[in-house]
């Protein structure tokens, strides 16, 4: 072999061995990445309450106890218990599964609506893209709760409604960002080249450009993650949301707010607490992510 060829062959090698050192590298600042690593914990932390809650509570969500109504954290109750004499610890932890169920489907039928829209829209540019704009931009003029509020009020009250208007509100936010990343895509060289070999739209764009946009995808999920959680904690908090018997943290909140007054804060904190530890690394997790990602 001639050291032409040698020389040649081993910068196709490198040329081929490229993304994967780019995906390896990226593992690495990840996993060197204070926000990513503590936002992942605090997730992880929360998937594992919500599976192996059954095992770990000591006592049943709805288990009452008239007896120890309204009794403050104790070695007995770690949380307190509430005005039914539920054992709050345990409403804490079995909370987090219903909201760990319809956050993240909303959230991932938002990805896929709005990568598709994106995709669509910024690779077809001209009357199409101008039409889908105005027609996004008319829809995100309205605030998402409340948008939220007047589609299941009309609806009806459920967790397939929760989902399906959440997921299609955040469809339309990541919609945007995927077609900005499109257009910085659709007149590179390896679009060009697709187009000389006669590939199909739909080939171009979920082969070729679809890889290339998915980092601000990846980061916009793990943004509307977070928005999710808090959005249905809010739903839930207004009686539009996940609904009794569920544990659920903000159907929770808005049962027991009312005993703040009274000196039973307990009733409330720790639901608020869990709220917020999980969006917190939901948004951590974002954080650290798009900082990888940008660098």
């Amino acid at each position: 072999m001639t050291g032409e060829t040698m020389t040649a062959t081993a910068a196709a090698e490198a040329a081929m061995d490229t993304p994967a050192r780019i995906r390896r590298e990226r593992v690495r600042l990840l996993l060197r990445n204070l926000p990513f690593l503590v936002g992942s914990l605090l997730l992880i932390f929360w998937i594992v309450m919500a599976i192996a809650g059954p095992w770990i509570v000591p006592y049943g969500a709805d288990d009452t106890d008239l007896l120890n109504t309204l009794t403050p954290p104790s070695p007995d109750h770690w949380f307190g218990t509430d005005q039914f004499g539920r054992d709050v610890f345990s409403r804490v932890i079995m909370g987090s599964r219903d909201i760990l169920i319809v956050a993240p489907l909303a959230t991932l039928l938002g990805t896929v609506v709005g990568t598709v829209l994106g995709l669509v829209t910024g690779y077809a540019k001209g009357l199409t893209d101008d039409v889908v704009s105005r027609i996004v931009d008319a829809f995100l003029a309205l605030p998402l709760l409340i948008l939220a509020m007047l589609v299941i009020t009309a609806l009806g009250i459920s967790n397939t409604t929760v989902i399906i208007v959440i997921g299609l509100s955040f469809g339309l936010i990541v919609g945007r960002t995927v077609r900005a990343a499109v257009l910085g895509e659709r007149d590179l060289d390896y679009v060009a080249a697709a187009h000389l070999r006669g590939e199909k739209p739909i080939y171009i764009l979920f082969v070729e450009i679809l890889p290339n946009v998915m980092p601000p995808i990846m980061v916009e999920t793990t943004v509307r993650l977070g928005y999710a959680i808090f959005t249905v904690a809010s739903l839930s908090f207004l009686g539009l949301g996940i609904q009794p018997p569920s544990p659920d943290w903000g159907l929770s909140i808005s049962q027991n707010y009312g005993l703040i007054g009274g000196g039973y804060w307990w009733t409330v904190l720790f639901y608020a607490l869990s709220i917020g530890s999980l969006v917190v690394g939901v948004n951590l997790a974002a954080e650290g992510a798009q900082a990888v990602l940008d660098a």
